[in-house]
């Protein structure tokens, strides 16, 4: 009996033991959990905390890294715990660098401008550009200062931009009036007589009667020169703006239905872009065109013109 007692009381004092003994578990909220591991899942772990006390499956989420790592301890909870453990940040490591050497330019010698230009090809190139242009530069300048042409390039090859500047710079001199011929003043006196051409045989006494040459009449009474035809008027694009300001104050006349005056002896043409259109009369006027009568087949045609399409307009007097 006393066996019995003494094996009861030895299995209390060892769960009293292994109850003290229970670990604890840090979490992630910062608390921690304690108990005996009761089953353990995928979903998570479950604790005995007490007698007939135990907790709710905690998921594994919920643990600290460094509870995981503890649980991970034991190998049945590791393949569970695993995937929930952060992996340590590789540890940096330092790349060398290695710097090479590399080929430099070695830098000219430092020395004029004129001595570089000449040292180089590019140089020599750009000083016959510039010479060439300066030869170029002297023919023009004798052509516009009225120069001799050989005078001017021989000093722009001796002095180069400085001659054409010489040449260019000179005042051209001033041109010469032609003298005008003063015509003699009209007194208002008859012109003098031409004395007629005499002439004697040799070896005869001169006589009374003596052979007179005298002028023609063609050479005496001049014909009278033709009268002076009034010469045509010419208007054109591009020197004269056609609009309706135009015609009527160039051609009031032809807006009557009866022209008067000097208007009856002179003909109106128009040219546009297909047709010359003789104007008889001028019907109506707008901003943007006109409108001709003319006279086709015996018969009066009202022709409507845009100011755009009118090259040019004439005005002539009749022909005889």
């Amino acid at each position: 009996m006393h066996k019995i007692i003494y094996a009861i009381l030895g299995f209390w004092l060892g769960g009293l033991l292994i109850a003290g003994a229970a670990q604890s578990y840090a979490l992630a909220d910062g608390t921690t959990v304690s108990g005996d591991i009761v089953s353990f899942t995928e979903n998570g772990i479950i604790f005995r905390t007490g007698e007939d006390k135990y907790t709710d499956r905690l998921p594994w989420i919920k643990f600290s890294q460094a509870g995981l790592k503890q649980l991970a301890q034991n190998p049945k909870i590791e393949p569970y715990v695993a995937p929930f453990i952060e992996a340590p940040p590789p540890s940096p490591k330092s790349a060398e660098v290695n710097i090479g050497q590399v080929s430099r330019l070695e830098r000219p010698a430092p020395g004029s401008l004129f001595g570089a230009l000449f040292s180089s090809s590019v140089g020599l190139v750009a000083m016959l550009v510039i010479y060439a242009a300066n030869l170029l530069a002297g023919y023009e300048v004798a052509l516009y200062r009225a120069k001799p042409v050989a005078l001017v390039m021989s000093v722009a090859a001796v002095l180069p931009v400085l001659g054409p500047i010489i040449f260019l710079s000179m005042i051209p001199p001033r041109a010469q009036a032609a003298p005008v011929e003063e015509a003699p003043l009209d007194t208002g006196a008859p012109p003098a007589a031409v004395e007629p051409h005499r002439f004697t045989v040799p070896g005869t006494a001169p006589s009374a009667e003596e052979i007179h040459i005298t002028a023609s009449s063609w050479q005496a009474t001049p014909a009278a020169p033709e009268p002076e035809r009034p010469q045509p008027q010419v208007f054109q694009r591009g020197m004269f703006m056609f609009n309706r300001r135009f015609f009527e104050t160039k051609f009031p006349g032809f807006f009557a239905i009866v022209r008067q005056g000097a208007d009856k002896e002179k003909v109106l043409m128009v040219k546009t872009l297909r047709q010359w259109i003789v104007v008889e009369r001028i019907s109506r006027i707008t901003a943007n065109d006109v409108h001709f009568e003319s006279e086709q087949g015996g018969t009066r045609h009202e022709i409507m013109v845009p100011f755009a399409e009118i090259q040019e307009v004439q005005l002539k007097p009749k022909e005889a």
